[in-house]
């Protein structure tokens, strides 16, 4: 989900970039369209219109290959969509992201036996940086192409990241860069090159937060109203819980390194407002100690 919410954040904010790099094309008349299409609602992660093209530009990013539906039916079905909705040219494109040899990877297409549907894929590994590096937008996604020396790429990136002017799309654009990176990256790598400051003070950065924790906690309410006893809403909420334990962990992995087991368990025991409180300070700590230290505290 992280991923998922950085990446629409850059399509969103920089769809010229996006637009030139996978359409070779130059487009100022663009319209960010809903993602909710119709029918039983199902999300895609990024849908631009070009007006004066009439051309719709639909990307999908894959942290795994694996996906249920499969992802050619999911093409598929966003596709007819899309089409029935707003009757024009549709380029469809699935960006992989991380690394791997799962066949997968390399479908580009949908079969059934009286239908066939193509779409574009891409695997960022194998892509050439240098035209990621020429844009703003595309510059997160340039630590995961393809280099025969992935430290100094991350260092390459980190540079022309620091040369943005405006100072509030340089912050926006070096967290992406920083979420992006630990696909591939050991958070201590990440920290040699980028600021660790920018993601504290980032609004990108809090907005994927709370919308982690606000998922967590919907998701528990809502199986608690659908099971309707006091009971199902205890579980519900206790599910909750357990999806900001995982989001914590995961920024913590992200933060410190993997952290051992014995801390692990003592955040198991924390309460819904002690990780939602973990999850705004965590950016502070340094070592594991920071982390014992705060949990000795509000445990004392």
């Amino acid at each position: 989900m992280t991923y998922d919410n950085t990446l629409k954040y850059l399509v969103e904010q920089y769809p010229e970039d996006f637009i030139r790099y996978l359409l070779a094309s130059e487009a100022t008349d663009i319209q960010i369209l809903k993602t909710e299409l119709n029918q039983e609602p199902i999300r895609a992660d990024s849908v631009t219109f070009l007006q004066t093209a009439n051309q719709i530009l639909h990307l999908e990013f894959q942290t795994l290959p694996a996906s249920t539906p499969p992802l050619p039916l999911r093409m598929l079905d966003y596709w007819v969509r899309l089409y029935r909705q707003y009757n024009c040219d549709i380029e469809q494109v699935v960006i992989f992201l991380k690394p791997t040899t799962s066949e997968a990877v390399f479908v580009d297409q949908f079969t059934a036996r009286n239908t066939s549907h193509r779409y574009r894929v891409i695997r960022i590994w194998e892509q050439d940086p240098e035209p990621l590096l020429l844009s703003p937008g595309l510059l997160p996604l340039a630590t995961l192409a393809r280099t025969d020396s992935p430290q100094n790429l991350l260092q390459q990136v980190a540079v022309q990241v620091s040369m943005i002017e405006e100072e509030a799309t340089k912050q926006s654009i070096s967290v992406c860069t920083q979420l992006l990176a630990g696909l591939v990256f050991e958070p201590e790598l990440i920290r040699q090159f980028l600021r660790r400051e920018d993601m504290r003070e980032s609004a990108i950065y809090q907005e994927i937060l709370q919308e982690g924790l606000q998922e967590g906690r919907q998701r528990g309410i809502e199986q608690g109203l659908e099971q309707g006893l006091e009971q199902g809403i205890e579980q519900g909420l206790e599910q909750g819980r357990q999806s900001e334990l995982r989001l914590v962990i995961r920024l913590l992995n992200r933060q410190l390194g993997s952290i051992n087991s014995q801390l692990q368990s003592r955040l198991q025991e924390l309460s819904l407002a002690q990780l939602e409180n973990l999850g705004e300070v965590l950016l502070d700590f340094a070592s594991e100690a920071d982390l014992m230290n705060w949990l000795n505290t509000i445990e004392s």
